[in-house]
C-alpha cells in the first residue's frame, strides 16, 4: 500500500530547522538604522557635533555618507540662521561705540572752547588811572598858544 504522506518527518524537520536558523539570522542581524534628518541634527547639537567629529575624523567609519552630508547641511543652515542676529548685533555694538565716541569728541571740543574763550563778564577788574599831566618846565618849548615877545 502507498503512503498518503509523501513528505517524511526527516524533511519536515530540516525545513523547521532552515526556517528557523533564517529567521534567527533575520532577528539578529543589525537593523538599519536610518540616516538623521537635517532637522534632527539641527534640533540636537550633541549628536550634530558627533556626527561631524566622526565624519572630520575618519570617513570610513561613519555610518554612512548621508550622516555627513545631512550634518554638514545641517551646520549651514544653523550659520545662516545665525548670521542676520550677528550681523545685528555687530551693528548695534558699532553704534554704541561710534557714539560713545563722538561723545567723547563733543566733549574735548566743548573743553578745547571754554579755555580758548574769554569772557569779558567775568574778567577782573583793573583799575585805569588818568595819565598825569606833564611837568611845566622852562625848558620845554613853547605851546602854541603862547607868544613869543
Amino acid at each position: 500500500m502507498g503512503s498518503y504522506m509523501p513528505i517524511s518527518i526527516k524533511s519536515i524537520i530540516a525545513c523547521g530547522c532552515l526556517g528557523a536558523a533564517i529567521l534567527g539570522t533575520a532577528a539578529c542581524s543589525p537593523k538599519r538604522i536610518p540616516p538623521m534628518s537635517v532637522t534632527d541634527l539641527m534640533e540636537d547639537r550633541v549628536t550634530l557635533d558627533g556626527v561631524l567629529m566622526k565624519c572630520n575624523r575618519n570617513p570610513s567609519k561613519a555610518r554612512n555618507d548621508s550622516d555627513c552630508l545631512n550634518a554638514r547641511i545641517a551646520i549651514e543652515r544653523l550659520a545662516s540662521r545665525n548670521r542676520p542676529a550677528e550681523e545685528a548685533k555687530r551693528t548695534e555694538e558699532f553704534e554704541h561705540s561710534r557714539e560713545k565716541l563722538r561723545l567723547a569728541q563733543e566733549r574735548q571740543r566743548q573743553e578745547r572752547e571754554a579755555k580758548t574763550k574769554v569772557d569779558v563778564y567775568n574778567l577782573p577788574l583793573v583799575p585805569v588811572e588818568p595819565t598825569p599831566p606833564p611837568a611845566s618846565d622852562e625848558k620845554s618849548p613853547p605851546v602854541a598858544r603862547e607868544s613869543n615877545p
